[in-house]
C-alpha cells in the first residue's frame, strides 16, 4: 500500500494493517481507517497510543462542532474503535466513543414510466446496456463499471458481482431483456475493436480502463434531462428504482435483500417507505369495517 519511495510506515500504522488484513478489511475501508486514525493523531500532536480518555472526548466534541455530519462521523467512531479495541488493546478508550443518532433520508426512486423513459434518451448504445444493468439488476454504479465480460453468465441467467461492497461477492439477476441488449452491446463493442473476452464490460475512452464512476453520473444526468424529469437523478437512483419496483410486484423483502447484497435487512427495509403502489393496494380495516355496517343494516331480500 505503499509506493517504492514511501518512507516505512510507522509501528502503529503497521500494527492496524495487519489487524485490518486477518480480518479481511477491503481497501476501501483500510483506507478510510487509516485516514480517521490519521485525523485524531493530527488532533493530538502526538502518537495516538498515548491518548487519554478526555482526549477522545475533546476529539469527539471538536470535530462535531466543525459540523461533520452524522454518517462520517460514526465511520470515524467505527474506525477508531478498531484501532483502540484490536491495535492498542484499549477497550478504555473505545468505551469512550458515542455515536451519533441521524435519520436516514428516504431514497429517491422513478416511476416505471420514468425509468423507461431515461434509457430511451441515452445517446448510445453502451450507455444505454450500462444503465439498463444498474436498474435491472439493481447494481451499485462501482459494480456496473468494474464487471468483465466473464461475469455475465447467459447459460445461469447471472451476473457475477465480484467486486462488491464490502468485498463481499454475489449472483445478481440477468433478465432475459437485459441479456439480449448485453449481446448488441458486445456485437458493436467487437465491431468496434473495443469488447475482448477477457476484458471490461463497459470500457472507457481507453480500452485497459473501465468507464469512470464520474462519467456513468454524468450519463444518468443527461438522460435525466433529455427525458424531462425533473426531480435530482443520479446512478443509485436506478438501483432504489429496481428495489422499490421488486416490492410493489410484490417480492419478499428478503429475497430483494439478497440481490441487493445488503448485510442487514433493515438497510432493505427502507424501500418500504417509499413503495406508494403497495401501500395504495391495501385495504384499510375502516373500509372493512365500513363494509360490514352497510351489509347488517342492508334489508333483507
Amino acid at each position: 500500500m505503499n509506493g517504492p519511495f514511501s518512507p516505512p510506515p510507522s509501528r502503529l500504522r503497521q500494527r492496524l494493517i495487519e489487524d485490518m488484513e486477518v480480518r479481511g478489511f477491503s481497501r476501501t475501508t483500510q483506507r478510510n481507517y487509516m485516514r480517521d486514525v490519521a485525523r485524531f493523531a493530527t488532533f493530538l500532536g502526538r502518537p495516538p497510543d498515548t491518548a487519554t480518555a478526555e482526549d477522545v472526548r475533546r476529539f469527539q466534541v471538536e470535530v462535531r462542532a466543525a459540523g461533520m455530519p452524522a454518517p462520517a462521523m460514526n465511520s470515524i467512531v467505527s474506525a477508531l474503535r478498531f484501532f483502540f479495541t484490536q491495535s492498542l488493546d484499549r477497550p478504555d478508550l473505545a468505551g469512550r466513543l458515542v455515536r451519533v443518532a441521524h435519520l436516514r433520508k428516504l431514497p429517491n426512486v422513478l416511476s416505471q414510466e420514468e425509468v423507461a423513459r431515461l434509457l430511451d434518451a441515452t445517446r448510445c448504445l453502451k450507455h444505454r446496456a450500462a444503465l439498463s444493468v444498474a436498474y435491472g439488476a439493481g447494481l451499485r454504479i462501482g459494480e456496473v463499471r468494474a464487471l468483465k465480460v466473464r461475469d455475465i453468465d447467459s447459460e445461469r441467467m447471472l451476473i457475477r458481482v465480484e467486486r462488491a461492497k464490502g468485498d463481499r461477492p454475489r449472483n445478481a439477476m440477468l433478465p432475459a431483456e437485459l441479456l439480449t441488449l448485453l449481446r448488441a452491446w458486445w456485437k458493436e463493442g467487437r465491431r468496434l475493436g473495443v469488447m475482448h473476452p477477457e476484458g471490461w464490460l463497459f470500457p472507457g475512452q481507453n480500452a485497459l480502463n473501465p468507464m469512470s464512476t464520474r462519467q456513468l453520473h454524468r450519463i444518468v444526468v443527461e438522460a435525466a434531462t433529455a427525458a424531462g424529469i425533473t426531480r435530482r437523478v443520479g446512478p443509485h437512483t436506478l438501483r432504489h428504482s429496481f428495489a422499490t419496483h421488486l416490492l410493489e410486484d410484490g417480492v419478499d423483502i428478503r429475497v430483494i435483500q439478497v440481490l441487493l447484497g445488503h448485510a442487514k435487512l433493515e438497510n432493505t427495509a427502507l424501500y418500504t417507505r417509499v413503495a406508494t403502489r403497495t401501500v395504495r393496494t391495501v385495504v384499510s380495516p375502516l373500509d372493512r369495517l365500513s363494509a360490514r355496517i352497510e351489509a347488517k343494516g342492508a334489508p333483507p331480500g
